[in-house]
Parts: structure tokens; sequence; C-alpha cells
């Protein structure tokens, strides 16, 4: 029964998901919904044999280095990456690593939003998305340091003003970043990021002794423009819990020198 049952939910996943969500192209006429089993396969490196045999219920059970395969390939949440792992009857192991894909979603409303700067952090808080009004806000500072932890804690030039919503920002990223060391102990590159801020920050360390506790929500901090010079921005946060990422909203109150600001910086569309 438990491999009907696996059986079940990969094929189930497989034609609800369609191509463009994937990055492939939608080929030709397609004659069942979703994606072929020859696709999966691919992108989960794998043989198109081999996963027939699993969507058949006549394939061995699969390892957990195949379900992860499978995890990616299928674009499952965390929630349904255990799932997956219980339906294989697969002894259950931590996720690889934080996530860094930004789902279609998130990033089409990143677009939706022309006088807003938006931006998505992972569980590392890297700066993995953003759209155009945060690029021609911040977008000097992202591509020069796209992590904020290394950002706060290791002395690269701040796109916040030190005050206190920089000191409780340090709290922010503490509570955060122990919050994902809990739920990826195996990610090296999480794991070098946090030795590199014990190394360099006794803050840091000071406040991972600490432990403190931040939910995200709404702040008031003032950025740095080497051109505008100092802005007063309300930032909010949008939490994706599958994916463990944030999406920060920065908007100015209305008739504000920082919402005239924003509306200078505004990309301007095409001709």
């Amino acid at each position: 029964m438990a491999k009907q049952d696996l059986a079940r939910f990969l094929r189930d996943r497989r034609e609800s998901l369609r191509p463009e969500d994937l990055g492939l192209p939608p080929g030709r006429r397609r004659r069942t919904p979703g994606l072929r089993r020859e696709e999966v396969a691919e992108l989960a490196g794998m043989s198109a044999d081999y996963y027939t045999r699993l969507e058949q219920a006549r394939g061995p059970r699969p390892s957990a280095a195949v379900l992860d395969a499978l995890t990616g390939a299928l674009r499952l949440d965390l929630v349904e990456r255990t799932h997956l792992f219980q339906l294989a009857g697969t002894p259950h192991t931590p996720p690889p690593g934080p996530v860094r894909r930004v789902r279609p979603y998130v990033a089409g409303l990143l677009e939706r939003l022309p006088d807003t700067a938006a931006f998505v952090t992972d569980a590392r808080y890297d700066v993995i998305a953003w759209n155009p009004l945060a690029d021609a806000l911040l977008g000097d500072h992202l591509r020069a340091e796209p992590n904020l932890a290394r950002r706060r804690f290791l002395g690269e030039q701040p796109f916040y003003a030190e005050g206190a919503s920089w000191e409780e920002f340090g709290g922010v990223v503490v509570s955060r970043l122990r919050r994902a060391a809990e739920r990826h102990p195996g990610d090296r590159a999480l794991g070098g990021l946090l030795a590199e801020l014990r190394a360099g920050s006794e803050e840091f360390v000071a406040l991972w002794a600490a432990n403190p506790v931040h939910a995200p929500g709404h702040r008031t901090k003032t950025l740095r423009h080497r051109e505008l010079g100092p802005l007063k921005v309300n930032c909010d946060v949008l939490v994706v819990p599958d994916d463990d990422h944030q999406v920060v909203f920065m908007t100015a109150d209305a008739g504000s020198p920082a919402a005239r600001a924003l509306r200078h910086l505004r990309p301007v569309d095409g001709p």
C-alpha cells in the first residue's frame, strides 16, 4: 500500500506542475496535464526508467538522496518533503540547506509593486531577489555584499543609519540565524557564515549567547543613499514559511521627503 501511496503522490504532483513554472519550454501540445515523466527524471538527475518504476509502484525504496532530488524537481516545500519521506518509508533527514529558489508568485509580487522597494532574503540572510525600485535604492550595496548578516556584524558599509533600529536589527539577524542553524544543521555555507561572524564580531558572539527572540514585523528605519541622503522608510515583512524566506517591503509616508525620493528613483518604463 505504501508504494501505491508514494506512486500516487508523485503522479499527482507531476501532473499539477506546468513546464513554464520550472523554466521548461511548453513544447508541442500535450496529451496529459503537467510534466512528462521524462522531464521530472531529467530535473531530478535520474533515469526515466527508474522514475517511471517509482510512479508505477514497482521501484525499490528510494534513498534520501533520491527523495531530495525529487523534492527539487517537483518543487516541494518542507511540509511536502516530509510527507514524501514518510510515504517512501525512508528515515527523514534535515533539508540539505536553505531554499534559494524564489517562488513564481513571490517574484510576480515584487514586479507588481512599482512604488515599493522590495527584496527577498533566505534563511542565511542572503538577498536573493529584488525589484527595480530596490535595485535603484540599494542595488550597489546588494551586489557588493548581498548577505545582511555580514553587513551588520563584519564592518561592511551598512545601508541603514546606525541607531536604535540598527541595534535592534542585530538581534533580529541572530534570532533568524539560530533558527536556520536548527533547521539546516548540515548546511556548509551557513556553517561557514556563522564561523565568520563568530571570528569577526564580539557583538555577534554575545548576542548568540543571549539567544534573542525577535519576530518580523513593522519597523521604521533610516536608509543611507549616496545621492539623496538619509531616507526614513517603513519596513514590513511578509514571511514565506515553506521556504524560510522573508519579503521586505520598504515604503515611505505620503508627502514625505522619502516618498519624493522614491518617486525620483522609480525606474521609468520603456519609451
